[in-house]
């Protein structure tokens, strides 16, 4: 993950913006919001707001596109030659995490979102809110409080505000 993220940064500094760079890799699927956090302070030398705000939109800008077409993509590609079994491997690696938000339902989605831990996060939460049935409007809300809630999390880790409240 590293190596991506220094890679991505080299190939894009000086070419766009630095808040760009981290909306691009807030994008990115594993990465996703977590990732362009804990680069932005370190490679990139931004501050705290915009790269929040980058974050987030570079986080979001995928889920409706998820949380809407999903099963249409998924119904096609197992029709496919080449491609019939990666559905049906995403989905089961999917649910192996969905017992939280089974049990909890949207706050669940929330929780599952919000906890920045690896596997966790709004392409994972959309996936399996479309999985087990929940209403894509309000799924984007919990989605969205999730991304804003683990991008605040890890802003006071990565830019060291925590250290500067306690320290």
């Amino acid at each position: 993950m590293d190596s991506l993220v220094q890679q991505i940064v080299a190939g894009l500094t000086g070419k766009i913006s630095k808040e760009f760079i981290v909306f691009i890799i807030s994008m990115i699927p594993i990465l996703e919001l977590r990732g362009s956090i804990l680069v932005a302070p370190t490679f990139l030398n931004t501050e705290f707001l915009p790269t929040y705000i980058a974050a987030i939109l570079g986080n979001m800008l995928p889920i409706p596109f998820i949380l809407l077409f999903i099963e249409k993509i998924f119904a096609f590609m197992k029709k496919t030659k080449h491609f019939h079994k990666i559905p049906d491997w995403i989905e089961k690696k999917a649910m192996k995490k969905s017992a939280q938000i089974e049990k909890y339902g949207y706050w669940g989605l929330f929780l599952f979102v919000a906890i920045p831990l690896p596997g966790t996060g709004a392409w994972t939460g959309s996936l399996l809110s479309v999985l087990l049935g929940l209403k894509s409007k309000k799924s984007f809300f919990f989605i969205l409080l999730g991304v804003m809630t683990a991008g605040l999390v890890m802003s006071l880790l990565s830019f060291g505000i925590i250290d500067k409240i306690f320290g």
